[in-house]
Protein backbone atom coordinates (compact mmCIF):
# COMPACT_ATOMS: atom_id res chain seq x y z
CA UNK A 1 0.00 0.00 0.00
CA UNK A 2 1.38 3.65 -0.76
CA UNK A 3 1.95 5.65 1.67
CA UNK A 4 2.60 9.23 0.88
CA UNK A 5 3.92 10.24 4.23
CA UNK A 6 6.82 7.97 3.77
CA UNK A 7 7.26 8.90 0.43
CA UNK A 8 7.61 12.70 1.23
CA UNK A 9 10.27 11.77 3.85
CA UNK A 10 12.08 9.70 1.13
CA UNK A 11 11.75 12.82 -0.99
CA UNK A 12 12.96 15.55 1.54
CA UNK A 13 16.02 13.25 2.54
CA UNK A 14 17.21 12.76 -0.95
CA UNK A 15 17.11 16.36 -1.24
CA UNK A 16 19.15 17.06 1.67
CA UNK A 17 21.78 14.36 0.86
CA UNK A 18 21.69 15.90 -3.05
CA UNK A 19 24.39 19.32 -1.93
CA UNK A 20 26.44 16.71 0.08
CA UNK A 21 26.85 14.95 -2.99
CA UNK A 22 27.69 18.00 -5.21
CA UNK A 23 29.94 19.07 -2.57
CA UNK A 24 32.19 16.01 -2.30
CA UNK A 25 33.30 16.19 -5.86
CA UNK A 26 36.65 17.81 -3.90
CA UNK A 27 36.03 16.21 -0.96
CA UNK A 28 39.17 14.48 1.03
CA UNK A 29 38.93 10.35 1.04
CA UNK A 30 41.41 9.54 3.68
CA UNK A 31 43.97 11.73 2.45
CA UNK A 32 43.26 11.66 -1.49
CA UNK A 33 41.58 14.61 -2.88
CA UNK A 34 39.26 14.41 -6.39
CA UNK A 35 40.05 17.03 -9.16
CA UNK A 36 36.85 18.42 -10.89
CA UNK A 37 37.32 16.19 -13.86
CA UNK A 38 37.36 13.15 -11.23
CA UNK A 39 41.24 12.37 -11.25
CA UNK A 40 42.06 11.12 -7.65
CA UNK A 41 45.24 13.22 -5.83
CA UNK A 42 47.33 11.83 -3.56
CA UNK A 43 49.38 15.04 -2.25
CA UNK A 44 50.04 15.82 1.34
CA UNK A 45 51.01 19.63 0.70
CA UNK A 46 47.55 19.83 -1.26
CA UNK A 47 44.21 20.90 -0.15
CA UNK A 48 40.96 22.58 -0.85
CA UNK A 49 40.27 26.54 -0.56
CA UNK A 50 37.60 26.97 2.06
CA UNK A 51 37.74 30.91 2.65
CA UNK A 52 39.88 33.52 1.37
CA UNK A 53 40.29 36.58 4.11
CA UNK A 54 41.46 40.13 3.17
CA UNK A 55 43.45 41.70 5.57
CA UNK A 56 44.45 45.19 5.34
CA UNK A 57 47.03 47.17 7.05
CA UNK A 58 47.95 50.78 7.43
CA UNK A 59 50.56 52.39 5.50
CA UNK A 60 53.99 53.93 6.40
CA UNK A 61 52.82 57.52 8.09
CA UNK A 62 54.94 60.03 7.22
CA UNK A 63 53.55 63.31 9.22
CA UNK A 64 56.62 64.41 10.91
CA UNK A 65 58.35 64.51 8.40
CA UNK A 66 55.37 66.42 6.77
CA UNK A 67 55.30 68.95 9.30
CA UNK A 68 58.69 69.61 9.10
CA UNK A 69 59.23 70.11 4.97
CA UNK A 70 55.71 71.74 5.33
CA UNK A 71 56.90 74.26 7.96
CA UNK A 72 60.07 75.39 6.23
CA UNK A 73 58.00 75.91 3.14
CA UNK A 74 55.60 77.96 4.66
CA UNK A 75 58.31 79.79 6.69
CA UNK A 76 60.73 80.47 3.41
CA UNK A 77 56.87 81.65 1.24
CA UNK A 78 55.46 83.52 4.19
CA UNK A 79 58.94 85.44 4.95
CA UNK A 80 58.81 86.95 1.11
CA UNK A 81 55.37 88.78 2.46
CA UNK A 82 55.32 92.12 3.88
CA UNK A 83 58.23 94.28 5.67
CA UNK A 84 59.11 94.80 9.61
CA UNK A 85 57.12 92.98 11.90
CA UNK A 86 54.47 92.03 9.32
CA UNK A 87 57.08 90.38 7.40
CA UNK A 88 57.82 88.35 11.14
CA UNK A 89 54.14 87.25 11.53
CA UNK A 90 53.74 86.03 7.53
CA UNK A 91 56.78 84.38 8.40
CA UNK A 92 55.17 82.30 11.64
CA UNK A 93 51.73 82.31 10.31
CA UNK A 94 53.27 80.39 6.85
CA UNK A 95 55.56 78.10 9.28
CA UNK A 96 52.13 77.80 10.96
CA UNK A 97 50.05 76.87 7.77
CA UNK A 98 52.95 74.78 5.58
CA UNK A 99 53.63 72.64 8.90
CA UNK A 100 50.02 71.56 9.61
CA UNK A 101 49.15 70.92 5.94
CA UNK A 102 52.20 69.12 5.65
CA UNK A 103 51.29 66.88 8.93
CA UNK A 104 47.81 66.58 6.81
CA UNK A 105 49.33 65.73 3.47
CA UNK A 106 51.79 63.24 5.05
CA UNK A 107 49.85 61.33 7.42
CA UNK A 108 47.83 60.40 4.15
CA UNK A 109 50.40 59.72 2.17
CA UNK A 110 51.24 56.02 3.97
CA UNK A 111 48.90 53.25 1.44
CA UNK A 112 47.65 50.77 2.85
CA UNK A 113 48.79 47.44 2.26
CA UNK A 114 46.27 43.84 1.38
CA UNK A 115 46.91 40.44 2.09
CA UNK A 116 45.23 37.41 2.16
CA UNK A 117 44.55 34.50 4.47
CA UNK A 118 43.50 31.58 3.01
CA UNK A 119 42.14 29.29 5.33
CA UNK A 120 42.59 25.74 3.41
CA UNK A 121 41.33 21.97 4.12
CA UNK A 122 44.50 19.52 3.66
CA UNK A 123 43.99 16.34 2.25
CA UNK A 124 44.34 14.89 5.37
CA UNK A 125 41.75 16.89 7.38
CA UNK A 126 43.56 19.05 8.59
CA UNK A 127 43.27 22.93 8.07
CA UNK A 128 46.19 25.44 7.08
CA UNK A 129 46.22 29.02 6.88
CA UNK A 130 48.40 30.17 4.40
CA UNK A 131 48.69 34.24 4.07
CA UNK A 132 49.97 35.84 0.22
CA UNK A 133 50.23 38.89 -1.21
CA UNK A 134 47.56 38.26 -4.10
CA UNK A 135 44.56 35.34 -4.28
CA UNK A 136 43.72 36.95 -7.14
CA UNK A 137 43.79 33.51 -9.01
CA UNK A 138 42.23 31.65 -6.51
CA UNK A 139 39.03 31.11 -5.79
CA UNK A 140 36.86 29.40 -2.67
CA UNK A 141 36.99 25.59 -3.99
CA UNK A 142 39.71 25.34 -5.60
CA UNK A 143 42.80 22.83 -5.19
CA UNK A 144 46.01 23.84 -3.97
CA UNK A 145 49.18 22.86 -3.55
CA UNK A 146 51.67 24.37 -0.40
CA UNK A 147 54.98 24.51 -1.69
CA UNK A 148 57.82 24.37 1.22
CA UNK A 149 57.89 28.13 1.01
CA UNK A 150 54.70 28.48 1.90
CA UNK A 151 53.55 29.70 -1.64
CA UNK A 152 50.23 29.05 -3.09
CA UNK A 153 49.91 27.02 -6.35
CA UNK A 154 46.67 26.39 -8.16
CA UNK A 155 45.99 22.72 -9.49
CA UNK A 156 44.55 22.45 -12.64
Amino acid sequence: MFNPRIAVLSLAALLAISPLAASAQQASRNGVLVRNDGIYLRCDQCGTVESIDQNITQGNDHSMAGTIIGGIAGGVLGNQVGKGKGNTLATVAGAVGGGYAGNRIGANSGRPNASYTLRIRMGNGAYSNVTVPDASAIRTGDLVQIDPQGNIVRIQ
